[in-house]
């Protein structure tokens, strides 16, 4: 027995609840806490932070689908936009 209903077109998404909003900002608030008692640990770790976002930044950030791919040129001398 499926139970389960897709929403409907008018459900707004979590985070734009009010209950949503109040979780966000309580976590926003904990992590700056945490992050202000403890930014002596921080601080002396930033040159191993930086390095480790850079492969980091690399794997998550690219917008393409991966390397290599080139397109081939059209077959009649024009591009898309017909030039």
């Amino acid at each position: 027995m499926n139970t389960h209903q897709p929403p409907s077109a008018g459900a707004t998404p979590f985070w734009r609840n009010k209950t949503g909003i109040v979780l966000i900002m309580l976590l926003a608030i904990g992590l700056f806490y945490l992050a202000r008692e403890h930014f002596s640990h921080i601080a002396g770790n930033w040159p191993y932070l930086i390095l480790l976002m850079c492969p980091l930044m690399h794997v998550f950030g690219h917008g393409h689908s991966g390397h290599g791919r080139h397109e081939e040129p059209p077959v009649d001398g024009k591009d898309e936009e017909g030039r």
